[in-house]
């Protein structure tokens, strides 16, 4: 039986909202963490200290983040604390943290009330569908994914626990269900419906398309088929079923091999 593909940190390439291209998954998550803190960042910043110029992963407007992933960081870590006013903190990858014994000093963290995260991914979380994206040409024909999904819930742990991953578990399996062996399609192009069908067309790039579709297997999007809409779709099913602890919610998919998307969006209680 032939090895499966190791799919290295190397292989993924993350880009933030402000379209830096990051250099890990860790640097995405605080990246994605200050947004929805609402807070600026300036991602590899400069700072010259003693004629030294150092690249920080991030400056904020509070102080400065340096992601812990090598032994020169630990070292750019301890020289930015000893001769600097700034603030600065550090998050370490626990193959170097482990090996610092002032781990409690370079790691700062507020123990109550304690906001964690947990991921879930699982092989029942994946999905075949079909989709048609009028708007780019290579997609503008009927064609179909397999898609795996992984899901992060951020909020207020409570007796050092978010959510039971087993319920977890089974409120994703359900959303996941709904869009497995489905059609994707944009609500515009709706053309006609009766009690059973849809009939949509459009003029894409090739040619004019008339299509009846089953509407028990149709899923009409507010927006194109993308893989980012669908993302942010199942978010908007996820997110009535969480409890009240969780405050935000986010879903990768991916299409295929080595790409996807990935949405998170804070959950509004009213």
């Amino acid at each position: 039986m032939a090895a499966s593909p190791t799919i290295l940190n190397s292989d993924f390439r993350y880009i933030d909202k402000k379209g830096n291209l990051l250099r890990t998954r860790t640097e995405l998550t605080v990246a994605q963490m200050l947004t929805f803190l609402e807070e600026e960042y300036e991602y590899d910043h400069e700072l010259t200290l003693n004629g030294k110029t150092f690249k920080i992963d991030f400056k904020t407007q509070k102080g400065l983040i340096e992601v812990i992933d090598s032994e020169e960081d630990i070292e750019k870590y301890k020289e930015i604390k000893d001769n600097s006013d700034t603030k600065v903190m550090a998050i370490g990858h626990p193959k170097y943290s482990a090996q610092i014994k002032e781990l409690e000093d370079i790691v700062f963290y507020d123990k109550t009330p304690q906001t964690g995260s947990i991921f879930l991914e699982d092989p029942s979380f994946s999905f075949d569908y079909a989709h048609i994206l009028p708007l780019v040409e290579k997609c503008s024909i009927l064609h179909g994914h397999t898609s795996s999904v992984m899901v992060e819930l951020v909020g207020q742990m409570k007796d050092n626990l978010l959510v039971d991953f087993g319920v977890a578990k089974k409120i994703i399996k359900e959303v996941v269900n709904v869009f497995d062996h489905k059609f994707f399609i944009n609500k515009r192009y709706l053309k006609s419906e009766d009690d059973s069908h849809y009939q949509i067309q459009f003029e894409g790039p090739k040619g004019m398309f008339d299509l009846q579709v089953p509407k028990n297997t149709t899923y009409l999007l507010e927006g194109e088929a993308t893989v980012e809409n669908l993302s942010s779709e199942i978010i908007k099913l996820l997110a009535p079923k969480m409890p009240s602890n969780v405050e935000a919610v986010g879903v990768y998919i991916y299409e295929g091999y080595n790409k996807g998307s990935h949405i998170i969006s804070n959950i509004s209680r009213k």
